[in-house]
Parts: structure tokens; sequence; C-alpha cells
């Protein structure tokens, strides 16, 4: 979960990670090679052999404190998360995505 960055023409400022389930923390975030100051412990590898963070029993990235909704390892994050800029396109697919599917699971009203 990112700040930096908004002054960037694609950016929208009405979002918040402050004000958002933090969806970007449930993705499948690959660690590459170059990515050598995220912890190892916090690193799974998928049946294709690739380095991933791993994923705790909820299906939120290891790196989240659970408890403030914060990436733990800020300044060591995988440079994909680096370049995750909150209110971006890519944000904003991600929360519309996930937007869908809960809208689908809810129950219907009565």
């Amino acid at each position: 979960m990112m700040s930096e960055g908004t002054d960037l023409p694609d950016i929208d400022r009405s979002i918040s990670c402050q004000r958002c389930d933090a969806v970007c923390c449930r993705q499948t975030v690959l660690v590459m090679p170059e990515d050598t100051a995220v912890p190892r412990h916090m690193i799974a590898r998928t049946p294709h052999g690739l380095h991933v963070m791993a994923h705790d029993e909820d299906g939120w990235c290891v790196a989240v404190d659970p408890t403030r909704m914060n990436c733990t390892i800020y300044d060591q994050r995988p440079g994909i998360c680096r370049a995750f800029r909150m209110g971006s396109p890519d944000c904003r697919s991600v929360r519309d995505a996930y937007s869908r599917l809960y809208d689908e699971a809810a129950p219907p009203a009565e």
C-alpha cells in the first residue's frame, strides 16, 4: 500500500489506502531476483517454481500487520509492491474486481 506518486496524472486522488480493504495485499506478488531485501521467511515457492510473497491462512500477504493493516516490511517490500500506486489504474482495477466478487457473493437483499 503506497501513497507516493500521487502527483501522476492517472492517479485517482479520491482513493485512499485507509479507506480500502487492502485488496492489493491479497494479490500474488512475484519476488524477483533483485528483491534481495525481502525477508526469505516471507517467500513461498509456487508449484511452477516461482518465488512469491507468502500468504497466511486467510489469504493475506504475510507481511501485512492484520491489526494495523500496513506492511511490516515497507522499506524491504518487493519491486512489484513499490510500483503498485495507490489510486492508479491497476489499483482501481483490483478494487473493482474485488467489489464485483464481493457483490456477487453477497446474499440477495430481502
